[in-house]
This record gives structure tokens, C-alpha cells and sequence, in this order.
């Protein structure tokens, strides 16, 4: 019985059904309409309050997942309980009307008696439902309910498609008017009922002056059987469930299936409801909190009781508004009796039927039912009340009953409006300010307190189109402001200026056409373009016209001849007749002036003559006389045409334009949004004109954005987070970014602060990153005129989530139009799409569509790319470039595109498509074009839906979760996965081995070759050798190597570089989200770790620190988790948190985070002396244990284990280098404990990499600290370690890495011969790796080496690989390095690689970037650079300018070489600044120079200090102590610099050491800027290569430094 039932229930009839009362179900209705029936019965009015609040609550929500679902969950819960407490009673639900609902018993009159009684304890039971609850949202949900009984009339009206029906009568007007008086939790009797019920069981309170009463309870006797009585009372209700069916709420659920009765329903039921019973979908898919504009239609009678009478004048009330509501797909959702008038609740916007200019199609169509309704017989008063807004759509009721209504405070709005201002059409400011019609449309009205409306806003009355149109009423909609400059339209401006320049100079026509979306600011284009428009020998002529334009035959050309004639002033039609004498007498004949009267409202007297012309005849002789006047006029002036809104000209003013270009010389200047429809043939025919540009609006870019937020919130920097929001989010379009600002303002996250200066702010991990977008320079000199400096920027509130904000309900009505315009196969790849993410793959997408197979995906998805929804991209670089520049605008030859040939455009455009899914199937990334419709897309789902959609994302995604195969498929933080079980897929035995051994973790059976062995004489280095034949031996067996990875028939060599940042930003980060979504809080952990791990390889400190607070989040919603696993992973998130302080140069911070880790890892380190001793003491033990016998016989580390040993090696690594950082002698112990901890760590993982690596770590600390003897020993243990290393696929990136490594280490120690050779070496392997990251960061060092040994043809070599490598694979940081090379070349080697404006130019445009702004030393080095430059000039302003944002970064110390290439540019600066200063005679030029001296000497002193820098400090130690007038030390500087020069071969420095030397010891003086005249015969490296310039020449292109001695202080 149970299965037969849900059968029953599966049915198409049953589910039409229970959209409707029984009473249509089983009604037996003539065909003919209207249909009158009449019968008696009980009413039930039931009014819920709260749910208003409720909608009104939820559309306000900030967030995404809180929205429709939930809503109508609440709904459901509450409604559900009264509809079947309705049905248990025997009642049938007639209508859901919003937040109330009207139940009907219908019965013979004399059973009235008796089912009132019925009726009433139902009233109360429902009642008792509602006494104790309270809504889980805290809302309080009360009813109140109404009953009125006796004679009812019901009224069937519709037409072929659609079928209305409609209660009315006394009995119906008597339940609204006792709902009226209820209160909540009231019962109210009509006066009628209370004449007809059983007064004897029935305890009631009068109501004062009412012969309506108030229920209090029913006073059964004790004998009374009510439900004997009530099975008694439900025999005579026709449709109650009996017998076999008693268990069943309606008998309508078991309905068989009856194609004619089912094609009779469906017209009682909206399209859209049927589609989804058609679909099976499941009921809540309509349900939607949804962008609509309400209008709600009342028809007041006069004669309201006589159905007969009324009947027809509904019937055809209604058959007018259905045929105006279909044009516009509107549609009907009610209709219903109320106070003394029959309305029509009608819905623009219904899912689906989203259409552009629905507010303007709303009003227009309100106004047409309002004229047409008004003339029919019988209705006395029509009432229109129309409002836009987001309310809840949806179906409501029980599983059994329900329909599809809709609520919230916009329809309370509509309603109410129409019923306190009667006999008009009236609208909310909402929709008056979205309707792009006219103000001259409406009249604002007088406000009125409205019952349930807190506050309606501004009210206005639509007049409708009013003939008689003023002329003033057409100039452009935007004001110029003077300090809000035009943003981002430069080009487009260029283009304007050259026509008007050819307009005036040739004097034929142009037209200047601007085609763009709604939105792209060409109102404000236009308003600048009139602006500058402005001159002495021209006219301009300004409108800017509307949808209703378009109606009006002449109206462009009526407006331009009213400005021509200076008509538009004049305040009365006689004034205007005067004017048009005096203008037209020599022109027209007086006889013809009436011709005027209709197009300038004037009432010239109508002549016989014109009487007899006809209509087209009137036309040509206005046009004639019009093209006289404009001839006539512009002998004398100029006249320059704006039209805004172009596609509103009408077709007569195109045709009068079209001639007017070939006769009169005029240039006319449009802005227009894309043609809907066809243009006509002449607009057409100016589009192709030979003197016509056409330009297509390209979005803004993201630069002009960013300055379009800081100049409308006032600040002089936006948080980047909000940039980057801002930047995506709005795609370019000024109307979106302002739409996505005033959201972000409505829901208060916006946070304005003063703005710090670097030097004053406390460093902390949360302001670690004070990463504010500012301006661009050209903005701050295009608003100069400001006078006060603003001081603040713009933050957040904490814990504000951007990209889960619900998108503003403008920008989502937009989304909606594009959606509901797609074919329902494409709205569900775009909504499947939505769950993936804005980015997702084509592979992915095919895993999640239900049922599709790819070629369908593939043309869908071209489809989608060509209608500009999706973006498709070859790989992860592509998308990267598309993302930093928006498309620009650009101009289109209409005259070229019409001369091919026709025939041939549908064959075009299917070839085009086809072309489209070739590059489809190329591109295996996606992108949403604009990430509001994503959103919207995303918020349609149902929650369950959501649930299954991300889990099988997360399923498929999971599988690539990992380094890409170059990189040997790890994770990103080694062994991480052993530690965390986060896999959803079950993982098989050859899964696990794989990934193992992407880690290095052997089997069994291969560890037995690796196990720690005695350190043993290798063949490689026998004892004896010298240094040069060790030297020898190295670059040899690099070399053999090199010559190995060429030739080797193995597949030693990767075939693609390294996808690692492509698989974190189209994989792991979506699976992220798709893991928080599905709530699973620790495996979003493990991952958020994985991408700031990956960020930290990849080089972007910003980027990792956003993970690792997002990370910070979840492991603080997940401390009471005690597991080992979690405290692994709490581990890793210091250990890299004290990684990302590191490479900031924050080292307190970097110290106390990886002691931290390291505890939590059980591997605690030493806080003082005595504990340091004896931890060093057991280190030692440790590592002669290690490479001991005894080590041999130890099996491998487990994996957990092996994972909390790479973590510690992390921590220690960084560790030695913060403590040699450090000025306190015993701090060197604590560093050198840690770097021997490093090697005993790395010992103990058994891992050639970390224990090669290690070694070397431990070399270059023992060479830093001074320590002769023992670097040597490491250095040659990794060399042997590699030695015997087998060639295949890992190893050859370990050799690769100590050729690197080397190389850069002997840099450091000032080896500049072997750094050059290793550094070629491993340039060589990396390149044949493919590993652009290693590949750079050799290039960058190998270009300094090469450039101290003035290698000028080398080095330029090197600049061009690294070039090429940075414009390939857009890597930003070596773009930086090659500038800062090619500075370095132009202060220091005496020639120009690439002129120091595209330098400065670079700085300028990528000193806010993140990968730039947060690695420690780059633009330190960048800005000091500079900062040199305009100091050599004594250009001290710029100096200053550039050298104080160079000071701001001098404090984010790092033992890198980047960061002393900066500081030693940095204190070159301070040290000429010192000259100034003595030069001046400042009173703290002394002090300066000592405090100069001290910290160049500090700089020497410290370990991390390289010496290849000393040649330089000592340099200008010197030049400090012979301005300071100390020549003994300055001699003896300057000796020790020559002297470490020739050591390190710097042939460079000591070219310009010996020049300045004689210098300073020569008599002869300066006596002009001598470095101006150096810079301006600096030759190019083409006049080098050339042979114009002789090498040796330019080696004498140095500057000179200049003394002025102070008095001696020492």
C-alpha cells in the first residue's frame, strides 16, 4: 500500500494537484468564461505574522549559505503545521496568499451548523501550536485566524492558456473584515457566523460596536463525543478521506491518471511549475530569496455582490493584463477578493522568466492595464501599485498542498501603496530610480503612514507618456565633478580628441560612435567629452535620451532643431512661437509655420495649404526647412552633436542624421549600449560610413579601479584583500565596483583608519603584512588640487569572508537576465560550474555533470565562451596574464565588414563555432568571465545538492592533490599525508608505493643501498689533491653529468616544466573550499598548509601568510583536538609561519614561532647557556654516532616519523641563520648548535637530499663564522654523497642543487672565478630539468658574479636568458633582478643595457606587487639604486623621495645577498648624502657621518655579511673617513679594499677603487656635475657591440666622488 502510494504521489496529475483546492480538482466547470457557481460553505482566514520579518531578515543576509533554503524551511515548518491540522478537519486550502492562507468547508446550508463548530476547533488547535514555539531564528511567529459562513459564490475567468478562479460574496467580504479586527492568537466570528453556529458550545467576548465576536474557547458537555460528532460532521463533506484512504491527509494524492482532467488543471498552474513537474525536480529548486519587481493590479466595483455582472468585467480585466504580462514575461501568481475589489498580484522576474529592463517593462505595463482597465464597464476605480526589491519566491505549504507565492516586504509595499493611493499608478523609489524612464514620468506624491510599511521611502505616481514633453528634459543624466577625474578612458578620450581635431580642421562631417555595456561609465565619458567639446567657434549640443525616445517619431532631431533655435529656454509656448519667427521668416513662408505647432507645441494659425498635405508630405517639408536652418547655422558656428543613449534614437531622427552627415558639416558624438533588435538601415548606413569611428568600450583596467576606490571612499590605500575583491569582482566595469562598494558599506565590514608610517608600527604577525593598494602616481597629480592630505586607508573588519558575500541584488539581477536567457541545458553546466569555483577544469566539469558526454560539454561550453560567460585558457600562465589586464576598448571598420560578402555569414559564423570547440577542447581551464554570476549560479542550489556536488568534486580533485610530476608528485610539505588521514578516496597498495616514492620513502628491499655507511676515501677526491685539482675534479664530474643528462637514451630528463603553482590555484585550492564547505574543518587544514608551503617554494610571502590565517582559523576551531596528528599539524603551521617571518626579516618573531614548532615536535632547543652546553655536548654525541659503525644497522625512520624529522630540519635551517644574524657573541653557539642539529636531523631521515643539503648549510655556516677547516671537509662529504648517486630522476636535481648551491656560497665568500663556472653548470642542468625557479635564481647570481668581474659580453648574455625567462614565464621577481642588474650596470659599468626611465618605469608599476613588496631585498636593492642615481645628480628631492622607501625596508634584515646588494646600494646613498650635508655645512653632518662609519663597520663585522660585499663597505668606509678628514684610516680601508679585490678577482670594484683613489689625492677639483656629463655620452651596449665604443673606454665612465673634508673629530 505504502509503495502504490508514493507511486500515486509520483504522478504528473497528483502533483498538479496539490498546487490546487479540491474544489477545482473536482470541480465540474463550464467551458465557457466566465464560469459562475454557487454554494454554501464555512471560510477560514488564518494570518501569520513574522514571516515578512523573516524574509526581510534573510534577504539582508551577508553571506551565501544563508539564504532561500533555510527560509523556506522555517516557512514550511510553521505552514505545513496548519495545513494539515486544515486537512485533518476536512477543510480544503483554497489560496496561499503570502504569509496567510484561506480554507474553505463547503456544505449543504444545513450542515452549517454543525462543521462551524469543527471549524472553530481547528481555529484553536492551531492556536495551540503556535503557544510555546518560537522560531529557531528568534522570530515570533503568532497567528490570527477569522470564520465567516454562508452563501459563497465562486468565479472561474481566464482564457485558452491560463485559468483564474475566485471566492466572493457577503461571506467572503465578512472573513476579511473579522481578520481585520482579530488580534494575535485571536479567533473572530463573523456576525453571520455567529448567527449560524451552535452558540450553546461556544464561550465568547464581544467586541465593542461590533456584531462580530471573539472566540474564547468551546464549552463542550461532558457527555459530548466530539469525535463521534466529528466523523458524523465529515459524512457530509464529498471529498474527505474514508474507508481505504482514512490514513491519507487528501484524497486528491491518490488521483489516477486522466489526461483531459490533467490538461484542464494545468491551466489553473503557473509554466514555470509545470516545467519543474515535468522535470521531477525536486519541490525547493524555484525557491529563491530573488531580485523582482511586484505589481499589484485592484479593481474596485461598484455592484461587488452580482458575480453576473462583475464576472465579465474581471474576465476581461484579465485577458488584458495576461496578453500585456506575456510580452514582458510577467506572469500572474494570484488573484483574490480584497476590500471591495478583486486584485490581481502580478510578478516580473519569476525564476526563468528574468528579463533586461524588467522595472521599465513593469511601469510600462502597469500603465497600459491602468488605461485600459479603467475604461472597461463596471470598474470604478483601478489601483496600481508597483515595487522592486528581493523577496522570497517559492512554494509554500505541505507536501500534499502547497503553491508557489511570494513574500517579503516589497509585496506589503505594492500592496499597500495600491490601497492608500486609489485611482492611480504608483511605485517605490526603487523602482523609480531602476525604471530609466524620464523623471518628467512621475510625480512624487505625499507620504502616507502605511499599516505594516515601517518606511515605504519617497512614494511616486507614474503619469504615463505625456505628449506634450518640456525640451530641458533631455540634457545628460551625469554632473562633471572637477575632483572626480575621468578614470581609465585615456584612449578613449585620444580618439576624440583627433576627430574633433580633423572635424575643425577640414570642416566635413565625423561621427564618433562609443558602443559599451550598461555600465561602462559612458555617461561620464561623454560628460568629459563635452567638457572638452567647449570652444569659441563651435556649438555643443548635449542630450541624453531614454527607452521612451525610441517611441516618439523626430524626437533627437525635435531636440537637437529646439537647441539650435534656442527653444529649450523658454519658459512658455508663446515665448517659443516669438523665437521661431524671428528665426524661420527668411526660410518659410508664413503659410507653413504651422507645420511646427506639433513638433515645438507651439499654435501657429493652420493654413488651408497645409490642411491638404498628408502626413509624409508635413515630414519632408520640416526636414527641408530643418536642413536649411542647420546649413544656415553652422556658416556661422560650429555645431558638435552628443547623444547619450544613441540606441534610443528613433527611426526617423537615424534617416534625418544620415542625410544631415552628407550634407551639413556636423560632427555627432553617441554613446550606445549594443542593438538589441536589427539597427535600422540608416543607422546602419552611418555605422559603415567612410567618416565614421566605431570604438567597442573595453572594461577599465585594474590600476584605474583601484584608483576609482581609493578617490570614492576618500583614502590613499585599500587593503589588498579588498583590491583584489574589488578588481575581480567588478571586471573592469565602474557601475559593478560601485554596486560591490555600497554592499560592502551596507553590511558595515568597511573599517577607516589612519595611516601608519612603516618606522613607527610595532611589528606583530597581524601586521606583519600591512599590504595596502595605493594609487597610481597619475591619480595624486589629477587630484592635486585637493587641498587637504588624506591620511586614512581602507581595512576590514576581522573575520570577513570577501568571497563568500552574497553579491549585491543589482549586480545579481543582472546575472539572472543572462541565466534565465540560457537554454536549460546551459543553466545547469553554469550552475554546476558554480559549484567548482570561479576557476575549474573541463575534466573536472564532465566528472560533476549529470548524464552529459563531452562532446555535448565541449559545445556548450563554446557556446558559453562565445556569448561571454566562460573564458577558456591554455594553461595556468595564460589565465595569470588575462587576470592582470582587462580587454581594452577597440575600434571596429563596419565599412570593411559589410563589403564581404553575405552569403557566405551563416557558413561564418557556424565555422567560428566550430573553431570555438577546437579551442575549447585545447583549453582544459575555464573561468567565470565575471564572478558575480558564479555566485548567483551557486546560490541556486539547494543545500543537500551542494553537499553531493562538493563531495564529488573533493572525490575527483583529491587524486591531484600533490606536486606535478616534474616535481615527483609529493606533497608540497613532505610526508604530510602520512601524518593526516584526509583522504575521502580509499587508497590502493600501488597508490601508497607510488607516493612513497615520490617522497624519497624506499621499500624494504631498496634500503639496504642507501643506509648511512663510514664516510670512505672516494675515487672522486683522493687525498693529496690540491685545491685547483679538487676545482678541476668538481667542474669535471658537473660536467660529465651535464654531458650524461644530454645523451643518456634513459628518460632522465623531465618533458614539461613544473606545473606545481597551476595545480595549487586550479586543484588544491578549490578542494579546500570544497572541504570547508562539506564542513570538513580538518582537511581544509591540511591542505590551506599544503598552499602555503607551495607559496613559500614559489617565492610569494603574501600569499602564504593569507593561507596560513585561513589555516589559523580552523586549527582554532579545532583546539580541543589532542591528537598526535593535529599536534603535527599545529607544528607545521609555526614551522612556516616562522618561515614567512623569516623571509620577511622579522627574526624575533621567526625565533619564537620555530621554537614553538620545534616543541610541539618534541625537539626542544636550548633558552639558556647551561642548557645550550649540554644539548651541544649530546648534539655531538649524536653526530658521531651517525657516521659511526654502529648507524649502519639501523632500519629507516617510520613514515610519521619521517615527517616530523623533515619539519625539524625546516626549523633548524632557519634557525642557524637567525642566530648568526645576531651581534651577542654566544649567540654564535646557539647558531652553531642548530646547524649541527640540522645535520643530525638530516642523518637520522636517511635522505640523500636533506643530508646533502644539510652538509652544505653546515659548510656555509662554518665559512661565514670564519672557521677555516671545517667547511672544507662538509663540502667534500656532499660531493661524494652525489658522487655515488645513481642518474635518475631525483638525483639529478640533487646534483643540480649543489652546483647551485655552490655556486651561490662561493659568490657569498667572494670566489668569483668558481662561482662563475659552478654557476653555469648548474644553469646548464637546469635548464635541460625545466625548473624555471631554480633556472632564475642562478641566472640572477651568475649575472652579479659575471658583473664584478666586468664580463660586460657574458653578463649580457645572462640578462638575456633571464629575460626571456621572465617574460615566458611572467615571473615577476627575475623581471625585478635584470632591472636591478641593468641599474647597477649603468652606475657602475660605464654603459646603458636598458635606460633608467624603463627602469624607473618598471618600479613605478610593480612596487605594490605582492611577490615584490614582500621578499626581503629586491626593492631595497631597486630603491636604493635609484636613490644613488638621483643622489650622483644631486637631484636630492627624488633622493629623498626614494631612499626613505628604501629606509622602510633596511629593517627586514635576512642573511640573503639580495638583502645586502640592497643595504650596501642603501648605505652608498646615505654616504653621498653625508658629502651633502658637509658640503652644506649642516650642523649634524658629524654625528652622521660617525653613526654612517658605525654601522658600515657593523655591517663588516657580522657573520651573515658575505665577503664578496666588503670590497664595497670598505669602499666607502673609506670615502666616509676622508670626508670626515681622517686619511690614516681612509688609507686604510681603501688598502684592504684593493686588496680583497684582487683576492676575489672583483675586477670592478677595483677599477673604481684605484679611479677614486687618485682622485682623491690629485690637486685638480670639480668644478661641475661631472656624473650629468658621464650619464649623457653613457653609450649603449649596440654602440659596444658595434665597435663604435671601444671596451676599455668605458671602463673610464665612473663616478668620481667628491670630497669636502670636515674638520678631523678623531
Amino acid at each position: 500500500m505504502h509503495t502504490r502510494r508514493e507511486e500515486s504521489q509520483d504522478r504528473a496529475i497528483v502533483r498538479i494537484a496539490a498546487h490546487l483546492p479540491d474544489l477545482i480538482v473536482y470541480g465540474d466547470f463550464s467551458p465557457k468564461l466566465p464560469s459562475v457557481d454557487y454554494f454554501d460553505g464555512v471560510l477560514m482566514f488564518v494570518d501569520i505574522s513574522g514571516f515578512t520579518a523573516m524574509t526581510e531578515k534573510f534577504s539582508r543576509a551577508m553571506y551565501m549559505d544563508r539564504g532561500a533554503e533555510q527560509l523556506v524551511e522555517i516557512l514550511n515548518h510553521y505552514i505545513s503545521a496548519i495545513v494539515e491540522k486544515v486537512l485533518l478537519f476536512g477543510g480544503d486550502i483554497l489560496k496561499f496568499a503570502g504569509d496567510a492562507l484561506l480554507a474553505l468547508w463547503k456544505v449543504e446550508r444545513r450542515q452549517l451548523k454543525n462543521i462551524i463548530t469543527v471549524v472553530i476547533k481547528c481555529s484553536l488547535e492551531i492556536h495551540g501550536l503556535f503557544e510555546t514555539q518560537e522560531s529557531e531564528e528568534g522570530l515570533d511567529i503568532r497567528v490570527k485566524i477569522a470564520l465567516a459562513a454562508g452563501h459563497i459564490t465562486m468565479l472561474v475567468f481566464g482564457d485558452e492558456t491560463r485559468n483564474f478562479f475566485l471566492v466572493i460574496g457577503q461571506t467572503v467580504d465578512d472573513v476579511r473584515l473579522a481578520q481585520n479586527m482579530a488580534q494575535m492568537n485571536d479567533v473572530i466570528l463573523s456576525p453571520n457566523c455567529w448567527q449560524l453556529c451552535d452558540r450553546s458550545m461556544i464561550e465568547i467576548e464581544r467586541i465593542p460596536d461590533q456584531r462580530a465576536v471573539k472566540v474564547n474557547f468551546l464549552k463542550l458537555p461532558s457527555t459530548f463525543n466530539f469525535d463521534e460528532f466529528f466523523t458524523k460532521c465529515m459524512t457530509f463533506m464529498n471529498y474527505y478521506p474514508s474507508g481505504d484512504h482514512k490514513n491519507l491527509l487528501r484524497l486528491a494524492c491518490m488521483l489516477e491518471s486522466d489526461p483531459e482532467l490533467e490538461l484542464s488543471l494545468q491551466k489553473y498552474v503557473m509554466e514555470s511549475i509545470l516545467k519543474q513537474i515535468d522535470d521531477k525536480q525536486l519541490r525547493g529548486y524555484l525557491s529563491e530569496l530573488r531580485p523582482v519587481t511586484i505589481v499589484f493590479v485592484n479593481l474596485g466595483f461598484k455592484d461587488q455582490d452580482k458575480a453576473e455582472v462583475i464576472g465579465s468585467a474581471i474576465q476581461d480585466a484579465c485577458m488584458h493584463i495576461s496578453s500585456v504580462l506575456r510580452i514582458f514575461r510577467g506572469q500572474i501568481n494570484k488573484v483574490f477578493m480584497f476590500d471591495k475589489g478583486c486584485s490581481f498580484l502580478c510578478v516580473f522576474g519569476f525564476p526563468g522568466e528574468k528579463a533586461p529592463d524588467e522595472v521599465t517593462h513593469a511601469l510600462e505595463s502597469a500603465v497600459d492595464i491602468f488605461d485600459f482597465c479603467s475604461q472597461v464597464q463596471k470598474i470604478h476605480t483601478v489601483s496600481i501599485g508597483v515595487a522592486s526589491g528581493i523577496v522570497f519566491c517559492g512554494i509554500i505549504g505541505h507536501s500534499v498542498r502547497h503553491e508557489y507565492t511570494v513574500i517579503g516586504q516589497k509585496v506589503n509595499i505594492a500592496a499597500r501603496m495600491m490601497m492608500y493611493y486609489p485611482g492611480i499608478v504608483t511605485c517605490d523609489s526603487v523602482t523609480y530610480n531602476g525604471s530609466n524612464l524620464p523623471a518628467y514620468f512621475f510625480k512624487e506624491l505625499p507620504k502616507k503612514v502605511m499599516k505594516g510599511v515601517a518606511d515605504s521611502g519617497p512614494v511616486y505616481q507614474c503619469l504615463g507618456l505625456n505628449e506634450k514633453v518640456m525640451f530641458g528634459m533631455a540634457y545628460l543624466i551625469c554632473n562633471r565633478n572637477e575632483g572626480y577625474p575621468l578614470l581609465g578612458r585615456d584612449k578613449e578620450i585620444k580618439y576624440f580628441m583627433c576627430t574633433m581635431k580633423e572635424f575643425l580642421v577640414f570642416s566635413c562631417s565625423r561621427v564618433l560612435m562609443y558602443e559599451g555595456l550598461s555600465g561602462y561609465g559612458k555617461s561620464q565619458m561623454l560628460m568629459e567629452i563635452e567638457y572638452l567639446a567647449q570652444g569659441e567657434n563651435h556649438r555643443t549640443i548635449a542630450i541624453a535620451l531614454t527607452k521612451i525616445s525610441f517611441h516618439q517619431n523626430f524626437y533627437t532631431i525635435q531636440i537637437l532643431m529646439a537647441n539650435v533655435l534656442g527653444l529649450d529656454t523658454c519658459k512658455h509656448y508663446k515665448e517659443r512661437q516669438t523665437n521661431l519667427q524671428h528665426k524661420v521668416k527668411s526660410l518659410l513662408d508664413e503659410k507653413f509655420y504651422c507645420l511646427l505647432n506639433d513638433i515645438f507645441h507651439v499654435q501657429f494659425p493652420i493654413s488651408r495649404e497645409v490642411s491638404k498635405m498628408t502626413t509624409l508630405r508635413k515630414q519632408k517639408q520640416l526636414e527641408a526647412l530643418f536642413m536649411k536652418i542647420l546649413e544656415q547655422t553652422v556658416k556661422e558656428e560650429k555645431i558638435i552633436f552628443i547623444i547619450d543613449e544613441g540606441q534610443f534614437v528613433d527611426p526617423a531622427s537615424w534617416a534625418f542624421m544620415e542625410k544631415l552627415i552628407r550634407t551639413v558639416p556636423i560632427f555627432i558624438i553617441m554613446s550606445l549600449s549594443p542593438f538589441i533588435d536589427i539597427p535600422c538601415e540608416a543607422a546602419n548606413a552611418i555605422m559603415k560610413n567612410r567618416n565614421t569611428t566605431y570604438i567597442t568600450l573595453g572594461a577599465v583596467q585594474p590600476k584605474d579601479i583601484r584608483n576609482k576606490v581609493c578617490l570614492d571612499l576618500n583614502v590613499r590605500g585599500i587593503t589588498k584583500e579588498l583590491d583584489t575583491y574589488l578588481v575581480e569582482g567588478s571586471c573592469g566595469i565602474p557601475f559593478y565596483c560601485e554596486e560591490l562598494l555600497k554592499n560592502l558599506d551596507h553590511h558595515r565590514v568597511l573599517a577607516f583608519q589612519p595611516m601608519e608610517s612603516e618606522e613607527k608600527t610595532d611589528v606583530s604577525w597581524n601586521n606583519l603584512f600591512k599590504n595596502f593598494s595605493r594609487p597610481t602616481e597619475e591619480l595624486k597629480i589629477l587630484t592635486l588640487s585637493n587641498d587637504e592630505e588624506i591620511e586614512e586607508v581602507c581595512n576590514l573588519i576581522s573575520d570577513v569572508k570577501l568571497q563568500n558575500l552574497s553579491p549585491p541584488a543589482s549586480l545579481k539581477e543582472i546575472s539572472l537576465v543572462q541565466l534565465d536567457s540560457m537554454s536549460l541545458s546551459h543553466q545547469m553546466l553554469v550552475r554546476c560550474a558554480a559549484i567548482i569555483g570561479l576557476t575549474f577544469t573541463t575534466e573536472l566539469l564532465f566528472e560533476i555533470l549529470p548524464c552529459w558526454n563531452m562532446k555535448m560539454m565541449i559545445k556548450a561550453l563554446a557556446s558559453l565562451v562565445e556569448s561571454n560567460v566562460f573564458d577558456c585558457f591554455r594553461n595556468g600562465k595564460e589565465l595569470q596574464m588575462a587576470l592582470k589586464q582587462n580587454i581594452v576598448s577597440f575600434e571596429v571598420n563596419y565599412r570593411s565588414l559589410s563589403l564581404k560578402p553575405s552569403e557566405g555569414m551563416a557558413h561564418g559564423e557556424e565555422e567560428e563555432l566550430r573553431e570555438l570547440e577546437s579551442e575549447v577542447i585545447e583549453c582544459h581551464i575555464i573561468r567565470f568571465c565575471r564572478p558575480m554570476m558564479q555566485k548567483t549560479a551557486y546560490e541556486l542550489w539547494l543545500k543537500d545538492q551542494k553537499k553531493a556536488m562538493h563531495l564529488k568534486c573533493a572525490r575527483f580533485l583529491e587524486e591531484s592533490a600533490h606536486k606535478c610530476d616534474h616535481c615527483q608528485s609529493g606533497d608540497f610539505i613532505p610526508f604530510h599525508h602520512f601524518t593526516v588521514n584526509i583522504r575521502l578516496n580509499s587508497l590502493d597498495v600501488d597508490t601508497i608505493k607510488r607516493m612513497a616514492k615520490f617522497q624519497g620513502f624506499k621499500a624494504e628491499e631498496e634500503i639496504t643501498f642507501s643506509k648511512i655507511e663510514i664516510p670512505k676515501k672516494s675515487e672522486l677526491f683522493p687525498e693529496n689533491l690540491r685545491p685547483e685539482e679538487i676545482r678541476e675534479k668538481i667542474l669535471s664530474f658537473f660536467d660529465t653529468i651535464i654531458t650524461k643528462m644530454r645523451t643518456s637514451k634513459e628518460n632522465i630528463i623531465p618533458l614539461e616544466s613544473c606545473q606545481c603553482e597551476e595545480i595549487v590555484e586550479i586543484v588544491i585550492m578549490p578542494l579546500t573550499h570544497h572541504f570547508l564547505a562539506l564542513g570538513e574543518n580538518n582537511k581544509a587544514l591540511y591542505y590551506f598548509l599544503e598552499i602555503t608551503s607551495a607559496y613559500l617554494i614559489l617565492g610569494d610571502n603574501y600569499m602564504a601568510y593569507t593561507y596560513l590565517n585561513e589555516g589559523e582559523r580552523l586549527l582554532k576551531m579545532l583546539k580541543n583536538n589532542k591528537s598526535w596528528s593535529h599536534t603535527f599539524e599545529s607544528a607545521t603551521f609555526y614551522s612556516l609561519k616562522g618561515q614567512v617571518c623569516f623571509n620577511m626579516g622579522q627574526m624575533v618573531l621567526a625565533k619564537k614561532m620555530l621554537r614553538k614548532a620545534l616543541k610541539l615536535l618534541n625537539r626542544m632547543f636550548p633558552h639558556n647557556l647551561i642548557s645550550l652546553f649540554l644539548q651541544s655536548h649530546l648534539e655531538k654525541n649524536r653526530h658521531f654516532y651517525y657516521v659511526n659503525q654502529q648507524a649502519r644497522e639501523n632500519s629507516p625512520p617510520r613514515k610519521r616519523r619521517l615527517a616530523q624529522l623533515y619539519r625539524q630540519t625546516a626549523c633548524f635551517s632557519l634557525l642557524w641563520q637567525i642566530y648568526s644574524l645576531n651581534y651577542f657573541f654566544h649567540y654564535k653557539y646557539y647558531g652553531h648548535l642548530a646547524a649541527m642539529m640540522q645535520v643530525n636531523t638530516a642523518l637520522e631521515t636517511q635522505d640523500d637530499f636533506q643530508i646533502i643539503k644539510a652538509y652544505l648549510d653546515y659548510s656555509l655556516y662554518h665559512q661565514l663564522a670564519g672557521y677555516q677547516g671545517m667547511w672544507f671537509k662538509y663540502e667534500i662529504m656532499a660531493m661524494e654523497r652525489i658522487s655515488s648517486l645513481p642518474l635518475k630522476d631525483s638525483s639529478i636535481e640533487i646534483v643540480s642543487y649543489v652546483a647551485d648551491k655552490l655556486g651561490y656560497t662561493k659568490l657569498l665568500m667572494g670566489h668569483l672565478d668558481l662561482a662563475i663556472d659552478l654557476g653555469s653548470r648548474a644553469h646548464k642542468m637546469w635548464a635541460l630539468l625545466q625548473n624555471p625557479n631554480r633556472r632564475y635564481r642562478v641566472l640572477c647570481w651568475l649575472s652579479k658574479s659575471l658583473f664584478l668581474k666586468n664580463r660586460n659580453k657574458q653578463l649580457v648574455q645572462v640578462l638575456g636568458w633571464l629575460w626571456d625567462l621572465s617574460t615566458m614565464e611572467e615571473h615577476i621577481f627575475s623581471k625585478a633582478f635584470f632591472y636591478f642588474v641593468c641599474l647597477d650596470i649603468m652606475l657602475y659599468s660605464g654603459f646603458v643595457y636598458k635606460t633608467f626611465e624603463e627602469c624607473l618605469e618598471f618600479i613605478y608599476q610593480n612596487e605594490d606587487n605582492r611577490i615584490l613588496k614582500f621578499q626581503s631585498g629586491i626593492l631595497l636593492g631597486l630603491y636604493s639604486s635609484v636613490a644613488v642615481w638621483y643622489a650622483r645628480l644631486q637631484e636630492w628631492d627624488d633622493f629623498h623621495i626614494f631612499s626613505n622607501r628604501a629606509k622602510n625596508l633596511v629593517s627586514r634584515r635576512t642573511p640573503t645577498a639580495l638583502y645586502y646588494e640592497g643595504i650596501s646600494r642603501y648605505m652608498e646613498g646615505q654616504v653621498l648624502y653625508l658629502q651633502k650635508q658637509i658640503e652644506d655645512q649642516s650642523e649634524n653632518a658629524q654625528d652622521s657621518g660617525v653613526e654612517l662609519l658605525k654601522n658600515l663597520e657593523s655591517l663588516v663585522a657580522q657573520n651573515t655579511t658575505g665577503p664578496v660585499f666588503y670590497p664595497r663597505l670598505y669602499h666607502l668606509m673609506a670615502y666616509v673617513c676622508i670626508l670626515m678628514g681622517d686619511g690614516q684610516n681612509c688609507d686604510l680601508f681603501l688598502n684592504t679594499a684593493i686588496q680583497l679585490c684582487e683576492t676575489q678577482g672583483n675586477v670592478l670594484e677595483k677599477c673604481w677603487l684605484s679611479m677614486n683613489k687618485d682622485w682623491w689625492y690629485s690637486s685638480s677639483e670639480l668644478t661641475e656635475n661631472q656624473w650629468l656629463k658621464t650619464i649623457s655620452s653613457l653609450p649603449s651596449w649596440e654602440n659596444i657591440v658595434s665597435g663604435k665604443v671601444k671596451m676599455q673606454d668605458i671602463q673610464r665612465n665612473k663616478f668620481l666622488m667628491r670630497i669636502n673634508i670636515l674638520d678631523n673629530p678623531f
